[in-house]
């Protein structure tokens, strides 16, 4: 082995071409040949050393068949940029004649850093979407809530955030950036850095105490300044709401500390009031057992709740009317359903009018007489 790494200078491998011996273009080759079988071996192996370990065909997918080619190349840059250095490490103390030119020693093996920090980042990056794959395989009911994907959202922003800070880190020192002087650097300007990312600074506030306080959680309807409507999603700087226009707008988390937020999601019931208007020639009693039937109907509905502050009353006596105050409480989970059931008791408080021969105010009689 050490004629073969140290040859004679008048053998075949002492020979130059560009510059480069033989025997360093020979090792070159072999550490690019090596680098593609182990960018292939990985890429053939790592799905099926991953089936073993992890059952959930979504996570695999995820995780390596989505995004083998990057893994691929990372094992491949990682073991040519080990070999490489070993090579350049041996020559140093004497023990091979593999040689390169000064700026190539210098540039390859940050090339190779390079290749190697970016793919780790890639794969990274695509392995974030597994949050919610984890979420959902230790999910008892099988079906997602506003919380969980309030939780999914917050988790994948942080690990973006934290794959795109540490990834920077290793392509900067890839790239041949002094990180002591960087970061002395960062120190010294610290204070202007933190006056510009003031903003930035607020929301990743705002978002912390979005999910410590949880005023609210992805799915539910809510009200902040002017705007209204379902959060979407809840990420480190800002959360998105959908209107009922089907617009989407961009909050940034800062606002959120100190504006009041409206949130219909947390209702425990829905309140509904309103104002029936009888004929002024309506009987009594009649009006009385009308009311009477309504509270009944109430307190009979299952999707009815706090039946002692429900109530169906005459409040007022006008020129034109009797006027009978309605008040009940639904316990409904959606609008859609609170809508629906408003529309049966409606039709029923009709049908128990027409039963009673009780007529509603029409102001255009008023004006035909």
């Amino acid at each position: 082995m050490a004629n073969i790494f140290q040859p004679s200078a008048d053998s075949f491998w002492s020979e130059q071409i560009l510059g480069l011996n033989y025997l360093t273009v020979a090792l070159l080759t072999g550490i690019l040949l090596l680098a593609i079988v182990v960018r292939f071996i990985t890429m053939w192996v790592a799905p099926k050393l991953l089936s073993k370990i992890i059952r959930s065909d979504s996570i695999q997918s995820k995780a390596v068949k989505d995004s083998d080619k990057a893994l691929g190349n990372a094992a491949g840059a990682g073991i040519a940029m080990y070999v490489l250095n070993a090579l350049i490490k041996l020559h140093e103390e004497g023990q091979n004649d593999f040689s390169l030119p000064g700026i190539i020693e210098e540039l390859l093996p940050n090339l190779l850093q390079f290749i190697l920090a970016l793919s780790l980042v890639l794969w990274a990056f695509r392995l974030v979407s597994i949050v919610k794959d984890v979420v959902q395989l230790f999910d008892k009911d099988g079906e997602l809530d506003g919380s969980e994907l309030t939780l999914i959202s917050a988790v994948e922003s942080l690990l973006r955030f934290l794959i795109i800070a540490i990834g920077s880190v290793f392509i900067a020192d890839a790239l041949g950036f002094n990180l002591t002087s960087l970061i002395a650097g960062l120190g010294i300007s610290g204070l202007a850095l933190a006056l510009a990312a003031k903003d930035t600074i607020s929301n990743l506030f705002g978002a912390t105490t979005v999910l410590l306080d949880r005023p609210f959680k992805v799915g539910d309807w809510i009200i902040i300044d002017s705007v209204e409507g379902e959060v979407m999603e809840i990420s480190l700087r800002t959360t998105h709401i959908r209107t009922s226009m089907d617009t989407v707008v961009t909050v940034p988390n800062a606002n959120l500390v100190n504006t009041p937020i409206e949130n219909f999601g947390k209702r425990r019931w829905r309140r509904w009031q309103s104002l029936l208007h009888l004929d002024l020639n309506s009987n009594p009693e009649d009006v009385a057992t009308f009311c009477d039937g309504v509270i009944e109907h109430i307190k009979s509905s299952p999707i009815t709740l706090k039946h002692e502050s429900s109530w169906c009353q005459v409040s007022a006596l006008s020129a034109q009317s009797l006027d009978i105050s309605l008040n009940l409480y639904w316990d409904v989970a959606g609008g859609s359903t609170e809508r629906e059931e408003k529309e049966k008791f409606l039709l029923s408080v009709m049908q128990l009018a027409k039963e009673k021969k009780l007529k509603f105010f029409d102001a255009r009689m008023m004006q035909n007489s």
